[in-house]
């Protein structure tokens, strides 16, 4: 009887550690340990394929603020505006020491912004509890100068999970706009 109750409690104790992780990869179950400073800057000169000072000014400025993030989004996006404008993302999300995930992101600006860019985006993510969690609208307010080229940052955040998506492309584009990512798992042309 004592045997069979052990093998009970064991089974158990098993399915509740691993029910908030059902549907989740292995990978994604993994600690969510924040990633260290000198993994932030590797990871960023990396993606960009610089080491240019502007990048490690954006990037200080982050972590003084926000300190060291949970996650990390690589990827690229397109936008436009002339008053209204739209954008649209696709990268890799991933927490620290796990495998990535293909993620989306799409969204509506409004303002006093015109032009068009083309950027690689780096974003760090904070107070992400699980990756479900991403899915969902990040209001945040923008400004852009870009002529040729340059870095931009600004932060997003909704529900407690805060992500700061540092930018570095090409293309001509000036303003300030109120706008939000909406993070989807398949691509999407609406939107909203």
């Amino acid at each position: 009887m004592d045997n069979q109750r052990r093998q009970w409690l064991k089974l158990a104790s098993r399915s509740a550690l691993t029910l908030p992780f059902a549907g989740l990869s292995p990978a994604f179950a993994a600690t969510r340990e924040p990633y260290q400073e000198e993994e932030i800057y590797r990871e960023a000169k990396e993606f960009f394929d610089t080491g240019a000072k502007e990048l490690s000014d954006v990037l200080a400025k982050i972590l003084k603020d926000k300190g060291s993030p949970n996650a990390l989004i690589k990827g690229t996006e397109g936008g436009g505006a002339l008053g209204v404008g739209v954008r649209y993302g696709h990268g890799d999300f991933g927490y620290r020491g796990a495998g990535r995930r293909r993620v989306y992101w799409q969204g509506p600006s409004i303002g006093f912004d015109a032009g068009a860019n083309v950027v690689k985006m780096f974003a760090l993510v904070y107070g992400l509890p699980n990756a479900d969690a991403l899915f969902q609208r990040f209001p945040g307010v923008e400004g852009s100068l870009y002529f040729v080229g340059g870095f931009g940052m600004n932060y997003v955040q909704s529900q407690g999970i805060s992500i700061a998506p540092v930018r570095f492309g090409v293309g001509w584009r000036q303003g300030l706009s109120v706008s939000y990512m909406n993070f989807s798992r398949k691509k999407r042309l609406n939107p909203f």
